[in-house]
């Protein structure tokens, strides 16, 4: 059901690309824009979580990432554009909606479009926020053993949806907040809604990983939020608390008992803080 807040999703032509892109609340308040991790739609930032926040007075855009969801794809496989090129199209979506500067919460993977972003268009981030991500420092202690289904036949569906299930389990860590059959639900829409799934589960796992033209975390000027899980097995704390050490003045919300995601329950402190930082105050 779609939430009261969203103005509904559009499709627009972002960087010679087509990108799906759902608004909500008040165009006028500051701007918030989703950026997922990999190989996730638009749909794993949950609709009522987007309404939550722009509740509090803020405008909230998520969006599907190429080959996910409703936006481009490109063959399994065959990725036809950079990790940058991803970044650039937060920027893009920024154009097309007409927001100068935006508060810019990456997740995961995406991480490094927050580094990029903050390093490289300063004048365009208000802020940043970092979700379960990482310096990728050498020195950081290596993912948890992930029990980790093998691979579907991309033709079978309801294997593809068990196979995301399972993965999803995996990198809650064991969280007592893990929701098994919500996360079913979000899957099989997931996996109905999109252009081609097979192209979702392998393509941004093909890219090259890119960094800013000049400088890293330290160049970063922006007010900056980390958010990190003391469940996450695949980056586990010390990333986060890594990442909070390396951004001059950035600050650290630990979820408790959240995994390598945002389940329900640590949703008030998550939007709380989310909030009181887009405000320029320090969670």
């Amino acid at each position: 059901m779609t939430s009261h807040q969203s103005h509904g999703e559009q499709l627009l032509e972002i960087n010679g690309v087509e990108l799906c892109v759902e608004p909500f609340g008040d165009r006028a308040a500051p701007a918030i824009v989703l950026v997922a991790g990999a190989a996730a739609s638009m749909l794993w930032w949950d609709a009522e979580l987007c309404e939550q926040i722009a509740a509090r007075g803020r405008h909230v855009i998520r969006y599907d990432h190429r080959d996910t969801g409703r936006s481009t794809c490109y063959p399994t496989g065959q990725p036809a554009y950079s990790f940058n090129d991803l970044t650039l199209d937060v920027l893009g979506i920024q154009d097309a909606l007409g927001i100068e500067r935006a508060h810019v919460v990456c997740q995961s993977m995406f991480g490094g479009s927050g580094l990029i972003l903050g390093v490289d268009h300063p004048d365009r981030v208000a802020s940043l926020t970092f979700v379960s991500t990482s310096t990728g420092a050498d020195d950081l202690p290596p993912p948890r053993d992930l029990a980790m289904p093998a691979e579907p036949d991309s033709s079978d569906a309801a294997a593809v949806v068990e196979y995301v299930v399972a993965g999803a389990m995996a990198f809650a860590g064991g969280s007592p907040y893990f929701d098994e059959a919500a996360i079913r639900a979000l899957v099989e829409r997931d996996v109905a809604r999109a252009r081609n799934y097979a192209s979702t589960l392998v393509n941004h796992y093909a890219i090259e990983p890119d960094g800013p033209a000049r400088g890293g975390f330290g160049d970063i000027a922006a007010p900056t939020l980390v958010v990190h899980g003391d469940h996450d097995p695949f980056l586990p704390l010390p990333h986060g608390e890594a990442l909070r050490d390396a951004i001059p003045g950035a600050e650290l919300l630990v979820l408790k008992g959240a995994g390598h995601d945002l389940p329900r329950p640590v949703w008030d402190d998550f939007v709380s803080a989310l909030v009181r930082h887009t405000a320029g105050a320090r969670p």
